[in-house]
């Protein structure tokens, strides 16, 4: 796994970064603000950019923040630093987000989530919302020596290779699995659903498949059940039965669940490895995985989109 630096703009996050509390076991930057995407925003000048801050304890976090940032906070500001978390962890996938925030001559957006629910996230894709942004190329800002953070975020690489396989043919190139990648956060997505730039996945990868391929790039070599032809930038992949029980099998906890749902029928109760099983043997494996990685997005996405509607209304 490689978590991407940005060298030449390292001074401009840290100046961004010391307007926050210190207490970040992981920042990072997303989206247009650092990478370069096609589509009809390439040659935005100066667009937002986006954050995340991952803090061990919200709490105590937000009650500095406020202290130091107190116009970023909406109404909920007054309510103090324990509602504030609770707001985050109980609503919009785990992460509170200030928005439109001027910051350095920058105009950014900051997310703040847990470390806990964060690696719960990268290991089960309980909401699949900030795991699903750590899937495509990020900039690491800050980060901490949390052993089990960096297991959960290579783990979420893994995850996402192996949905996107069983989402693919037996030979594809790389281009194709990054686009399959990328796209496993947005199926079904509440924003695809109304209307935005439907073509969106490609604008992200086209102009970044070097960093998705220094994303992927170990964990495609590593991998037994693909052959990985790097020059040729084409991967060949065992569509057996047995291997893509094996993928199934690695697929993170929340997706197997709603696989199970899916194929089990009514009053059956099959266990998720039994169903898992029959799963691998039919033909329509890929479009049940599908299905299934809709039905976990749009779940994810409506959370979001309550919690925005919400907040604009009281804003």
């Amino acid at each position: 796994m490689v978590l991407q630096s940005l060298p030449r703009s390292g001074v401009a996050f840290r100046k961004i970064l010391s307007h926050f509390p210190e207490e970040l076991s992981l920042a990072f930057a997303y989206g247009s603000g650092v990478y370069r995407q096609a589509g009809p925003n390439a040659n935005q000048k100066n667009p937002m950019l986006d954050l995340v801050f991952t803090v061990d304890d919200p709490v105590g976090w937000h009650s500095k923040n406020l202290k130091k940032n107190w116009s970023h906070y909406s109404f909920l500001k007054v309510l103090g630093p324990r509602t504030i978390t609770t707001v985050q962890n109980n609503f919009g996938a785990g992460v509170y987000y200030n928005p439109l925030i001027k910051c350095d001559g920058r105009l950014i957006k900051y997310g703040v989530i847990s470390t806990s629910i964060l690696i719960e996230d990268l290991l089960t894709w309980n909401n699949l919302y900030i795991a699903g942004r750590l899937q495509k190329p990020v900039k690491i800002v800050a980060m901490n020596e949390n052993a089990t953070l960096r297991a959960a975020l290579d783990k979420n690489l893994k995850s996402a290779v192996n949905a996107a396989f069983l989402l693919l043919p037996e030979s594809f190139s790389e281009e194709e699995l990054f686009i399959e990648i990328a796209g496993l956060s947005y199926s079904g997505d509440f924003r695809m659903m109304v209307g935005e730039d439907k073509s969106k996945v490609l604008n992200i990868v086209k102009p970044n498949v070097v960093h998705f391929r220094e994303l992927y790039g170990t964990i495609l070599q590593e991998n037994p059940q693909v052959v990985y032809k790097i020059q040729q930038g084409r991967l060949e992949l065992d569509k057996s039965p047995e291997g893509q029980f094996t993928q199934l099998m690695a697929l993170p906890k929340t997706l197997q669940q709603r696989i199970n749902h899916i194929m089990d029928p009514p009053g059956k109760n099959r266990d998720v490895e039994e169903t898992l099983f029959q799963l691998a043997n039919d033909p329509d494996c890929s479009e049940v995985v599908r299905l299934g990685m809709k039905k976990s997005v749009i779940y994810s996405s409506l959370k979001l989109h309550k919690m925005w509607r919400g907040w604009l209304r009281k804003t």
